[in-house]
């Protein structure tokens, strides 16, 4: 085997045993003890409109698999704005996208973690944040605070490992909307898109 084919090898191995790491120490905010397929990835990154001119927000990027899709979506490194929960990552994330703008903090509370970018409108967002972990209030207030940061009609989209959308239809001023299922990942992966809901 090629010496390149090997470093990526090495690479993945390292990627899947941080994320290992990160779910044993924080379980409520690592979804997955594997990190996203890079299928998964791509599926999420096609929603961004790199025609937009606007910058593209993600929460919960991990080890960057998502990251690198939005990068070779053809999204700049200075426009993308990749909000990080877990110290570990944020490093390795930092290290090996340069340029991208990784912010460490809590996708929760937006407004203090983006600080003076929390005036930025994005395109769309890109969230792998493990919703699921936490109660439905919360991740209606946490998609509440996503669309306000995106133009009327642009979208969020969310990766879950359940069967149903984790944020319930009908409980909020957003549209839900299946976006894809994803067999060729572990687990497999239900992909949702949320919009705000439409003006009377």
């Amino acid at each position: 085997m090629a010496a390149s084919g090997l470093r990526k090898i090495a690479r993945k191995f390292d990627d899947e045993l941080k994320f290992f790491k990160g779910w044993i120490d924080k379980p409520k905010a690592v979804g997955s003890i594997i990190p996203t397929s890079s299928v998964t990835a791509r599926r999420m990154a096609s929603i961004i409109d790199t025609g937009s001119g606007l910058p593209v927000l993600e929460v919960g990027p991990g080890t960057g698999v998502i990251t690198t899709a939005i990068l070779r979506h053809g999204v700049k490194p200075e426009n993308l704005y990749t909000v990080e929960y877990s110290h570990d990552f944020v490093v390795h994330l930092r290290r090996n996208y340069p340029g991208v703008n990784v912010i460490e903090g809590d996708g929760f509370d937006l407004d203090k973690t983006l600080g003076e970018s929390s005036v930025l409108t994005f395109d769309s967002v890109v969230s792998g944040v493990p919703l699921l972990n936490f109660p439905v209030g919360r991740r209606i207030a946490y998609l509440d605070n996503l669309l306000k940061r995106i133009p009327y009609g642009r979208p969020v989209v969310q990766l879950t490992y359940g069967p149903k959308s984790p944020i319930p239809p009908g409980l909020g001023d957003y549209t839900v909307e299946h976006f894809h299922f994803v067999l060729r990942n572990i687990p497999p992966t239900q992909l949702w898109i949320y919009r705000r809901a439409p003006r009377n």
